[in-house]
């Protein structure tokens, strides 16, 4: 069966110990990991968006928030990778409610319809947006 994954890493690359917390309009280092199972290689994307627990994506559709970031690559068959990455967070004032969600989707390139596809594979950490005293 042919499918891709993505994961979500603390700054270590390791699976645990998530920041709970982060000061507005600084930034945070997290880890993606993806892997490719399609049969082929596959140009790849994800797209960093921020919202609220309403703004989650499902395994149909994406969510309607707009893009904040993206990062690219390309995997071969059975290959994965994982990087770091600096998360900008947002102002206390485009906070959600001390649970704002960092989300993460996994986009694939389809060649024969030249369009980003939403592969149906997100993650996403809640964290608490804290305000500058």
């Amino acid at each position: 069966e042919s499918f891709t994954a993505i994961g979500l890493l603390n700054e270590d690359c390791k699976i645990g110990t998530y920041p709970k917390q982060a000061l507005e309009n600084t930034n945070i280092t997290l880890c993606i990991y993806v892997y490719n199972h399609m049969g082929r290689p596959v140009y790849y994307k994800i797209v960093y968006k921020i919202g609220g627990e309403k703004d989650l994506p499902t395994n149909t559709s994406p969510s309607s928030m707009p893009e904040v970031m993206s990062w690219r690559g390309v995997l071969d068959n059975d290959e994965n990778h994982t990087f770091k990455i600096l998360i900008p967070i947002p102002s206390y004032e485009k906070s959600f409610d001390n649970k704002t969600a960092l989300i993460f989707e996994l986009w694939i390139y389809d060649t024969s319809s030249d369009k980003w596809v939403y592969t149906g594979e997100w993650v996403h950490l809640y964290i608490q947006v804290l305000k500058r005293s």
